[in-house]
C-alpha cells in the first residue's frame, strides 16, 4: 500500500514550525530530510523516523515497525497531531544523526 499525498501534507503542516524540512517521493512513499539529513519517512500512511536515544526518551511506548520488506526497523510516531512532540523529536533525532 502506498501512502497519500494528503497524509505527507498533515505531517508537514505538523512540522510547519521547523524551517528546512523536505521529501522526496519514492515509490509510492515518502523520505522526510531535515536540515538536509535524512530523519525518516512516510510508509503506507504511517511516519517512521530513525531510532535514537534521544526518541526513545521522548517518546515513552516505542512501537517499532519495518517500513519495507527488508527495511531496518524505525520507530512508529503514532501522536502525529502534537506538533510541539514532533518538533521536539525532530530536532533531537537530528542532533544523534551522522
Amino acid at each position: 500500500m502506498s501512502s497519500t499525498k494528503e497524509y505527507l501534507d498533515f505531517v508537514l503542516e505538523q512540522l510547519s514550525d521547523l524551517s528546512d524540512v523536505a521529501y522526496r517521493a519514492m515509490m509510492g512513499e515518502y523520505i522526510i530530510y531535515y536540515r538536509g539529513k535524512i530523519i525518516g519517512g512516510v510508509y503506507d500512511n504511517r511516519l517512521l523516523i530513525k531510532p535514537t536515544k534521544s526518541a526513545s526518551k521522548i517518546i515513552p511506548d516505542i512501537k517499532m515497525e519495518i517500513p519495507y520488506p527488508k527495511g531496518k526497523p524505525m520507530i512508529v510516531v503514532q501522536d502525529i497531531e502534537n506538533s510541539e512532540l514532533l518538533t521536539c523529536l525532530f530536532n533531537e533525532t537530528y542532533s544523534e544523526l551522522p
